[in-house]
């Protein structure tokens, strides 16, 4: 994490069903009350994924609940799409590999960055359960090494 950032919410779950190949930083669109509510952590992105259409990369899914001291005079649906602000070559890139089968969007972590809101993006290929019982066994293994060093050196 790198100096003037803030992390607001991070999508954990996504390491663990996804492959993550590449990582991109957008920008995020958004109205009335959503900055006031995401600086309280009023957000997941669990369920939330990306999607091109029309040349605009939109982040469909993430919900931002209500600002509690919001006006009622714009309500807006937790759930609406959000439209993201990547570079011109990085959507016709993200288009390309989101065509080939397996690929998805998935968002990685929604943060501050200098006062503005962004969110990481993962391009993840999904894994199958065999490649998930794989990474959990390496994990438990890399912890029984761990422990046992930790034993020795006492």
């Amino acid at each position: 994490m790198a100096e003037g950032e803030k992390t607001v919410v991070s999508n954990r779950k996504a390491f663990h069903d996804y492959a993550i190949e590449d990582r991109y930083e957008a920008g995020i669109v958004l109205r009335g009350a959503e900055v006031k509510a995401l600086r309280e952590a009023r957000a997941t992105i669990r369920d939330a994924y990306g999607a091109v259409k029309d040349g605009e990369v939109w982040l469909l899914g993430m919900q931002i609940s209500p600002y509690s001291a919001q006006s009622t005079h714009e309500q807006l649906p937790p759930e609406r799409p959000r439209k993201l602000l990547l570079k011109r070559g990085e959507i016709e890139r993200l288009q390309v590999k989101i065509g080939q089968k397996g690929y998805t969007l998935v968002p990685l972590r929604v943060y501050f960055s200098h006062g503005l809101a962004k969110v990481e993006l993962g391009l993840g290929r999904g894994k199958r359960a065999h490649d998930r019982r794989e990474a959990i066994a390496e994990r438990d293994a890399k912890r029984e090494v761990e422990r046992e060093l930790r034993r020795r050196d006492r």
